[in-house]
């Protein structure tokens, strides 16, 4: 039986992630999916509606990802790494991330929707944050490292490569600037 609800979310998340949060309608979407736009109103009576699932469910993926790092990987470094490739399939499949799409919108969005992306980003920075402090506590990243600090840097280091990247298609340039950055954050290694 036909999903049509998670094909409207899957497809409308492509179109954002390439195109924006303005950039596509509910005629693209009932296009894409191949239904009535009367029937996207069924299950998302407005665009706000629509957007706020999307970020829910990029949220929770994410956020899954994220706890399975933290599960299966021990060190600092490996944790940074592994983050960082959660970007590479933007890169691959020629999307940026959504909230970051969304985001450059700024005040054009409802207010409501903006709280989800900052709430998306903040619980990115705590994640970060707290990886970096145990990387430090470990003795894997650098001693002296600021965990707020580097955490902002890493995930703006991450969306501005995932925005080049993308324009130029080029993963393996990608890959480099995460293993700069991941060497950067590592602790010298003892002769």
């Amino acid at each position: 039986m036909r999903d049509t609800r998670a094909e409207l979310l899957a497809q409308a998340e492509m179109l954002v992630r390439g195109r924006g949060y303005a950039g596509f309608s509910y005629a693209d979407l009932a296009v894409a999916v191949g239904i009535r736009k009367a029937s996207i109103h069924h299950h998302f009576p407005t665009k706000l509606d629509l957007a706020a699932a999307l970020v829910a469910a990029y949220d929770a993926r994410y956020w899954e990802a994220m706890a399975g790092i933290r599960a299966d990987i021990a060190d600092g470094p490996g944790r940074v790494l592994a983050y960082g490739r959660l970007y590479l399939g933007g890169v691959e499949q020629g999307l940026g991330c959504l909230c970051a799409a969304l985001a450059i919108e700024g005040e054009a969005l409802p207010g409501s929707l903006r709280g989800d992306i900052a709430r998306f980003f903040r619980r990115h920075l705590d994640w970060l944050e707290e990886v970096l402090r145990e990387g430090v506590a470990a003795g894997d990243l650098r001693p002296g490292l600021d965990p707020a600090l580097h955490a902002r840097s890493i995930l703006a280091t991450l969306e501005g490569a995932l925005l080049m990247e993308r324009l130029f298609a080029s993963p393996a340039a990608f890959r480099d600037t995460l293993g700069a950055l991941v060497d950067g954050l590592t602790a010298p290694r003892s002769p």
